[in-house]
């Protein structure tokens, strides 16, 4: 297994294309029962929204799409490829969209998490974020619904002394 020094050396984190498309949806249907379809992939490309790739050795092997508007960002989709899970690509995809949202003024970063998707809430909590609410039933689940837990962590600028 590679030193973190050498798998970072590997990573390149771009902007996301049209021509990445094929390879985000297959991740995201490896990943989750319910993916989003094409579509919503295409038509956050098309509204502008941050959308980037993760690459390792020129495979894309994940993904993150964030907005940020008006001092506040919201994580809408981060997720590594299942083959490439366990490494620190997840944190580093989420410390990159950190720090992306700090320079485009946000205060605050958002996001939703389904309530049973333990390694991620234990990945947010790791990083600083709070539960700070719940949307009943937000995601499709096997059996009707599941709840999605809202976390929001402060990125800086006066909550306190120790923010990055």
């Amino acid at each position: 297994m590679a030193s973190r020094a050498e798998a970072a050396a590997l990573l390149r984190l771009r902007p996301m294309t049209a021509d990445d498309l094929d390879a985000v949806v297959a991740i995201d249907a490896r990943a989750y029962p319910h993916p989003w379809s094409r579509g919503i992939f295409a038509d956050c490309l098309e509204v502008g929204y941050h959308c980037h790739v993760l690459e390792r050795d020129g495979e894309v092997v994940g993904y993150t799409i964030h907005s940020a508007a008006v001092g506040e960002a919201h994580l809408l989709n981060l997720c590594v490829d299942p083959d490439f899970q366990g490494r620190g690509y997840g944190r580093f995809l989420l410390r990159q969209v950190m720090a992306m949202a700090r320079r485009q003024g946000a205060k605050t970063l958002f996001l939703e998490v389904r309530v049973s998707n333990d390694p991620a809430r234990a990945l947010y909590e790791s990083e600083g974020f709070n539960e700070v609410g719940r949307r009943f039933d937000y995601y499709p689940a096997g059996k009707g619904r599941e709840d999605a837990l809202i976390y929001a962590r402060h990125l800086g600028g006066g909550w306190s002394d120790d923010d990055e």
